[in-house]
């Protein structure tokens, strides 16, 4: 062999040569820099390579390409699975938006109302789709809906709103539609007893436990119904020997008042923002007219009246009444008193609190009118605002004294009225408000057409002069005590702005 090749070979001196350029194992794999699979990988990730290999904003992970990767390597069922979610998340933004739609143009079917009121709190709620006009439409609540519905639609309700509950991603979107379809099956169940109520035996006796057991829940707060949920849960789970036909009905009843307080706090939410979005309304045109004080008086009032134009369309489009000559300019205001003489005297009764025996009563109906009152050319009709307190008491007449005692008491009954309804602004002060009672189905004074269990109502109407419409209430119809005594005296008085009408119920004592 060569001299000069042995020794290259042996690693020696290059014997004026070329010198081999590393020294490698002949029977090791030859590695090919130009191969992304031969490339040497260190694992050391304190090595100086990779340090810098991580420092390089060029190494650094893009998270869209780990998507695609993600995305790439994701199996068929679980491409699958990504698919439905989104197509579900449409069709629940298209469907809320169709609803949206339909109210506005006054073509709303009833799951539409439901869906409508569920926007103003709903936090996943598009609002970009909003328009400035939807906090100024008034649509009934969700029981209202469901009592003005007919056996069809309460049906086809039923079917809309599972499919709301289904598609729906936040706990509490889906707690609002449970509620609801709560309610509505309660209904669907009640009129199908009072069909077929003839074939019932046992159907008054049940109808007087029912009427007890609502008297005992109306007044329970949503925690408590929920801890009394969880205690008669847990009572029918145990071995104890009970009645468990009358434990399960007022479970049942339970969950139809629990369903009714969880809608109230929806309702209480969704009315606070509606009424926030109308003062933001009202604030950003009142700024817009400030910057175009520079006008004459003539400008300036048609620029304020142009944006309410709107605002009249869309709601007499959906109420159906068109506004009367010459108070469109008004129509753009919402139709409750929000004058700053009215919420001093409200927040001043508000500071006045409840007493133990009371709780708020707000049981407002609707007044039916023939045609609008002759002073509404010139005056914007507004609905006054009240604070009525309703006082609850025990009976202990001879069956309660029997089966009740003070540790386990009789359900509340309600004992009077305090009304608060104010009037400050009205045009004639020399006339005062009034009221007068009126009973439907041609019932008269002292007769009674309620069923065993129950009591008579009748409607309280409150009457004043422009520019206050009049305003309603269900009462229980008893006779009233007008006895000059301070515990229960009786009271009817319009003075400083507030008409105060207060009154109790007279107790009947039996002799022995």
């Amino acid at each position: 062999m060569d001299p000069g090749r042995a020794a290259m070979i042996a690693g020696g001196g290059n014997g004026g040569r070329r010198r081999s350029p590393e020294r490698r194992d002949p029977t090791g794999p030859r590695r090919d820099n130009r191969n992304r699979i031969s490339k040497p990988y260190s694992p050391n990730p304190h090595s100086g390579s990779s340090s810098r290999q991580h420092n390089d904003p060029r190494s650094r992970p893009n998270p869209r390409q780990n998507d695609r990767k993600d995305e790439k390597y994701m199996t068929e069922e679980q491409l699958s699975e990504r698919f439905v979610a989104q197509e579900d998340s449409f069709v629940l933004k298209q469907s809320k938006s169709k609803a949206d739609i339909r109210v506005r143009e006054r073509r709303a079917k009833p799951i539409d109302l439901l869906a409508f009121n569920l926007r103003f709190v709903d936090e996943d709620h598009d609002t970009f789709e909003d328009k400035d006009t939807d906090a100024d439409i008034e649509f009934p609540l969700p029981e209202a809906v469901i009592a003005s519905a007919d056996d069809v639609a309460l049906k086809e309700l039923e079917e809309d709103i599972k499919s709301f509950r289904t598609l729906e991603k936040r706990r509490a979107n889906r707690r609002y539609w449970q509620a609801v379809l709560v309610l509505v099956r309660a209904a669907r169940d009640e009129r199908r007893e009072r069909r077929h109520g003839g074939q019932q035996q046992q159907q008054q006796a049940s109808e007087v436990v029912l009427t007890d057991v609502d008297k005992i829940l109306h007044t329970k707060t949503l925690t408590q119904l929920e801890e009394m949920e969880k205690k008669i849960e847990a009572k029918l789970r145990s071995d104890e020997t009970l009645e468990t036909d009358h434990w399960e009905q007022m479970l049942k009843r339970l969950h139809v008042w629990k369903a009714k307080a969880e809608l109230a706090v929806v309702n209480e939410a969704s009315r606070a923002k509606r009424l926030q979005l109308r003062k933001e309304a009202a604030a950003a045109r009142k700024a817009g007219g400030a910057d175009g004080e520079d006008g004459d008086d003539v400008n300036d009032r048609q620029d304020e009246e142009e944006p309410s134009t709107s605002l009249t369309k869309t709601t007499a489009a959906f109420t159906g009444d068109a506004p009367p000559p010459g108070t469109e300019r008004f129509a753009a205001v919402p139709n409750e008193d929000f004058s700053q003489a009215t919420k001093a005297l409200y927040e001043r009764e508000v500071a006045r609190g409840v007493s133990e025996n009371e709780e708020i009563f707000a049981a407002e109906e609707v007044v039916q009118t023939a045609s609008a009152p002759k002073w509404s050319d010139k005056y914007r009709p507004r609905k006054p605002r009240y604070f009525n307190r309703v006082q609850m008491g025990y009976e202990w007449n001879k069956y309660n004294q029997t089966h009740y005692d003070h540790d386990n008491p009789p359900p509340k009954v309600v004992q009077g009225y305090k009304f608060n309804v104010f009037y400050p602004e009205l045009i004639d002060k020399t006339k005062a408000p009034t009221y007068h009672i009126t009973r439907e189905g041609g019932r008269r004074k002292g007769e009674s057409f309620a069923p065993a269990g129950e009591e008579d109502t009748c409607l309280i109407r409150f009457s004043a002069g422009p520019p206050y419409e009049d305003i309603a209430f269900r009462i229980v119809d008893r006779e009233w005590d007008y006895s000059a005594k301070r515990e229960r005296g009786f009271k009817s008085v319009f003075e400083k702005g507030i008409l105060q009408l207060h009154f109790q119920f007279k107790k009947i004592y039996y002799r022995k």
